[in-house]
């Protein structure tokens, strides 16, 4: 068969080849739109199909049978006004078409997110399967709450920092600052000392990170809306694959400013950027992949893996914690433990079967734990301070607590023991949460079909976006759900309320893994922020007489941030509470 099969395709080329070279065009053109004609058959094939599956949805009104709603989710808060709209029209879930491209399920209801929440699926931000749960084992230590304890004096460093900021600020006449720019560069100064264990200046140095950050939201928000930018071969070739690129080198240059180390040659970054995956829907998320035509790996945490590594390598036994446990002293391993870091932990994490990460896994674990989390807690934090200045019977509230909390104290620092005694300024962090959710959704690709209430199913391939936007402001699921009232989480208003009402966090299996580390750097922030600052609602300096106000429009990005920047006025109270501003 192969014999024939030879001899036909060489007789075949031979004849073209006689043919001349217009022949060879003709056939070459013929054979490109024969493969163009059978992808967009296949391409209408499957959407109808999805649709046919789909129908046990109620569907929003589209363009049309083909466009479906391509070009109606808007990224402002027009777009989330249009969410709420369909959550009252609705109820717990709608089908949603872009094109004949992305066929989705979007869900807005505990009765709905719990089944696809618990539901095998795979993420599109993480690893699948059996790699995932390998992983989720191996990291879980890093957030164990022995190690979140040697955290907390990481918060309350980073937060004196930010603070002494304002003193100074506030001193040259700056009442009104803007809270994302602040809150950003603290978090990210908090998380290269849990990560690397290194203490940068990157609070006081220029804005260019912050700003290129915010560029590189917009840029993949602009690309989500333009589906042809869905493919790598095109955007990269437009003005804004461009500009992303000169985005995310001053991004990882300033990094690797901030990541100077007595280690020579730690200051090189290859750039890892953020880039869209294109199966999302209310929030671009992110997910961290290799620049193209760069190195895949990240060059600056690659070489601190491989110091760290080398480092336990040539430890004693009776210096690594194994050691420890085979005959080292107590006191050996506490002061071992005092000094690791996230990359530390993860490195001498063993599984079952005695394996452990790799350093390209350690490596793509400590960026994800870098990039998604200081953008996200940064967020939490801004809005928390926001209702706080908008509801000042609250702010007294939280604040009294935390005066009463720090009474006869020499220095003003949270403690870990501290976080479980403030009761009700935590309720108003949840409270924050609910309202304004960093993230507005997460999205599953699942593997099978999944049965839902009401006899309707999602079936294999279908994107199913969890909106947390949607359950969150569900008058189903919450009495006035636009209202700011932390008292929905008193513990006796709480008892009879589903678990998946309430997930700023996700919930299920592939919850977020690094939750209670967010939450002990929001609690931390705040309270010493309260401690030490009156809020308001303040204005931008540079648009005289527009303020905050609460009709502050919200800006759906990678984060939930605010349009034009959220300014808030601080008032140093009398007496200031410095004293953890003097230690540091």
């Amino acid at each position: 068969v192969l014999g024939v099969l030879w001899g036909v395709s060489a007789l075949f080329f031979s004849n073209l080849l006689r043919g001349g070279p217009w022949q060879v065009l003709v056939i070459v053109a013929t054979a490109l739109v024969g493969v163009a004609t059978a992808w967009v058959g296949w391409l209408l094939l499957r959407h109808a199909w999805f649709r046919h599956r789909l129908s046990c949805f109620s569907t929003p009104p589209a363009h049309s049978w083909l466009m479906g709603h391509l070009g109606q989710m808007r990224d402002s808060e027009e777009g989330l006004l249009d969410v709420d709209s369909l959550v009252r029209t609705h109820g717990h879930s709608c089908s949603w078409f872009l094109g004949p491209f992305y066929h989705l399920v979007r869900v807005f209801h505990p009765d709905f997110t719990n089944p696809l929440l618990k539901a095998a699926g795979q993420s599109l931000l993480i690893s699948n399967g059996e790699e995932w749960s390998r992983r989720r084992r191996l990291l879980t230590p890093a957030f164990h709450f022995d190690v979140l304890k040697g955290y907390v004096a990481v918060f309350n460093n980073a937060t004196h920092t930010m603070h002494s900021k304002w003193m100074r600020l506030s001193s040259e006449g700056q009442r009104d600052l803007e809270m994302f720019q602040h809150m950003g560069l603290m978090t990210l100064d908090s998380l290269l000392r849990c990560a690397f264990s290194h203490s940068s200046d990157c609070q006081e140095t220029s804005n260019e990170f912050t700003t290129a950050i915010l560029e590189l939201g917009d840029l993949i928000m602009d690309r989500r809306r333009t589906i042809p930018h869905h493919w790598d071969c095109i955007y990269w070739r437009s003005a804004q694959g461009k500009r992303f690129r000169r985005a995310t080198e001053v991004v990882h240059s300033d990094l690797s400013l901030y990541c100077l180390t007595p280690y020579p040659l730690l200051n090189d970054l290859s750039l890892y950027c953020l880039t869209p995956y294109p199966l999302l829907s209310d929030l671009s998320l992110y997910c961290l992949t290799p620049y193209p035509l760069l190195s895949d790996l990240s060059l600056f945490t690659r070489r601190v893996v491989e110091h760290r590594r080398a480092l336990i390598r040539t430890q004693s036994p009776r210096e690594s914690p194994e050691g420890a446990a085979r005959g080292g002293t107590a006191g050996d391993t506490a002061q071992r433990q005092k000094r690791k870091d996230f990359i530390d932990i993860i490195l001498l994490a063993q599984g079952e079967e005695g394996g452990g990460l790799t350093d390209k896994e350690v490596e793509a674990e400590a960026n994800t734990f870098m990039f998604a989390g200081h953008d996200t807690t940064a967020s939490a934090i801004c809005w928390t301070l926001f209702n706080l200045a908008g509801h000042a019977h609250y702010q007294d509230r939280c604040r009294d607590e935390v005066k009463e909390l720090m009474r006869d104290r020499a220095e003003q620092d949270i403690k870990w023991a501290d976080l479980s005694s403030m009761p009700f300024t935590t309720m108003c962090i949840k409270e924050s949460l609910r309202l304004h959710s960093p993230v507005l959704a997460v999205t599953r690709q699942y593997t099978r079909d999944v049965d839902l209430p009401g006899n309707r199913t999602v079936p294999k391939g279908a994107i199913c976006l969890v909106s947390i936007y949607g359950t969150h402001h569900n008058p189903a699921v919450w009495s006035d759900p636009n209202e700011f009232n932390p008292l929905r989480f008193d513990p006796a208003n709480t008892r009879e309320r589903s678990s998946n009402a309430f997930i700023p966090f996700s919930s299920g299996p592939r919850n977020c893994i690094g939750q209670r580390f967010a939450m002990a750097e929001l609690q931390v922030a705040v309270a010493l922020t309260l401690l030490r600052f009156r809020l308001s609602l303040g204005s931008n300096p540079d648009t005289a007489g527009t303020s905050t106000g609460q009709g502050i429009r919200r800006l759906p990005q990678l984060v939930l941030r605010a349009e034009g920047g959220m300014w808030l006025r601080l008032e140093l109270l009398d007496p200031p509470c410095t004293e953890g501003l003097h230690a540091q």
